[in-house]
């Protein structure tokens, strides 16, 4: 029978797995990265692999993954030819580094691709008459919203890693008391 603090750190393992599924990242690498979260030292493949009853195949591709995304970084002990890895533990810095990479992977991209479906249009809205034309404008407008958001919320997350912790903290005061 496990202790109720290794069951603790179970339950929060299989929970964050299970939320980064719903943000669509593997589901053993967002569990990879609690288990990286809650440890206290840094892990190799090997004590990943025995932990989560991964292969190492599994282990070391999510690994790689999570160095690549700047969650993660290997760790060098002396005498000692094992790979290691330990976690970023500061919140903050976690959620700035998933949104940045989050941003990079996935909003940059509908930006761009926002932005060459209105250019592939324009020159056609001027030649077209009537419904056509209609719903080709009705088509840009919900381009040009769904691309002002993304900007605004750029504009967001950007201000929020600038002010940081305090300052965040003091925003969510200032915005609880719009609220009302």
């Amino acid at each position: 029978m496990s202790s109720p603090f290794e069951e603790s750190r179970l339950l929060f393992i299989r929970r964050w797995g299970e939320m980064g599924a719903t943000w669509g990242i593997s589901r053993t690498m967002a569990e990879i990265h609690a288990l990286m979260f809650v440890s206290t030292e840094s892990l190799c493949t090997d004590d990943v692999m025995e932990r989560l009853q991964v292969s190492r195949g599994n282990a070391s591709m999510n690994l790689r993954q999570l160095v690549n995304w700047g969650l993660i970084h290997r760790v060098h002990r002396p005498g000692d030819r094992k790979e290691y890895f330990a976690c970023e533990t500061d919140v903050w810095q976690m959620f700035e580094t998933i949104t940045r990479e989050r941003r990079r992977r996935e909003v940059e991209p509908i930006i761009e691709t926002i932005e060459r479906c209105q250019e592939m249009i324009g020159q056609d809205i001027k030649q077209l008459r009537g419904p056509q034309r209609k719903e080709v404008m009705e088509y840009n407008r919900r381009l040009s919203e769904m691309s002002e958001f993304l900007g605004v919320m750029n504009k967001l997350f950007n201000l929020v890693v600038k002010v940081g912790n305090k300052g965040i903290r003091r925003l969510t005061g200032v915005l609880a008391k719009l609220a009302k």
